[in-house]
């Protein structure tokens, strides 16, 4: 009879190897999954947290101006959201030395690509500090910008033109231009530059003063003045210069050129346009 041999140690070994190998397949998956739902528990609450901390930010900053608050509460999520994924990715095992490598590399790359962008940001932080202009204001900005500002925002400010346009204007445009605030001091003096010609100074003087202090727009304090601009052989120049709200500038300006206009062509009918207007507000 033949006996058959069976070699039982390859057996064994294979399977020490396979219980081996699930041992630790177990114990890297329990890691693993430690990490990962650590991870996303951060990531739970940091999101929370960001909700919390624009809360407590809005709430202590109330008293702010609505757009800088604005700025401070998004700047808060902003770094509260670095924070929370700083530590969403140190539970997973990545080092922050590498991250802050990586973050930094690829900061200057976006530092680079962005320099307009980051120059309007800084604008707006400055504009926000120096307040040169606030909402509701009338500017006059760089390359033509007129208007009433509507809205200060980080990169760049929305302002209302008279003939009710919107216009988008880079922050860093008004900040590193000259800039004219026709209503900060609330407050403005309309000069009008009149030609009256050979007409006796004295009474025309009193004539244009009696014009324009009885206007309903014309403010009383500062007083309305005229005197002499300048003199020639053929005529004389006035000036008129009457104060009014900064809000109400144009219409008394047109308002008033109106009345001395009509005043001078009926004292002196029969000067056929002799006297002329000449209107030269700052």
């Amino acid at each position: 009879m033949t006996s058959l041999a069976f070699d039982v140690t390859p057996v064994l070994n294979r399977f020490d190897m396979a219980s081996w190998f699930n041992k630790n397949l177990i114990d890297l998956g329990f890691q693993v999954g430690t990490k990962v739902l650590w991870a996303l528990a951060i990531l739970l609450i940091t999101r929370y947290a960001i909700d919390l901390v624009a809360r407590f930010t809005r709430r202590a900053f109330n008293p702010v101006e609505p757009t800088l608050r604005k700025f401070l509460i998004q700047a808060s999520e902003v770094l509260t959201l670095v924070v929370g994924m700083v530590a969403f990715l140190s539970a997973l095992g990545i080092q922050a030395t590498s991250l802050v490598a990586v973050v930094g590399a690829a900061g200057l790359a976006i530092g680079l690509a962005l320099q307009n962008t980051l120059s309007h940001f800084a604008a707006g932080v400055m504009l926000l500090n120096q307040r040169p202009f606030e909402v509701g204001d009338f500017i006059e900005g760089p390359q033509g910008v007129k208007g009433v500002v509507d809205a200060i925002g980080i990169f760049s400010t929305t302002v209302i033109t008279p003939d009710n346009v919107k216009i988008t204007v880079p922050n860093n445009n008004l900040f590193s231009g000259v800039l004219k605030n026709t209503t900060a001091m609330r407050t403005r003096r309309i000069d009008l530059k009149i030609d009256i010609g050979d007409r006796a100074i004295e009474p025309t003087i009193t004539l244009l003063l009696s014009l324009a202090q009885p206007h309903p727009l014309v403010l009383s304090n500062p007083k309305t003045t005229c005197h002499v601009a300048s003199i020639s052989p053929k005529s004389t120049t006035l000036y008129l210069r009457p104060w009014c709200r900064a809000d109400v500038y144009e219409q008394v300006q047109s308002e008033i050129l109106q009345l001395v206009k009509e005043a001078l062509i009926e004292g002196n009918s029969s000067a056929n346009g002799e006297h002329e207007l000449i209107d030269d507000p700052w």
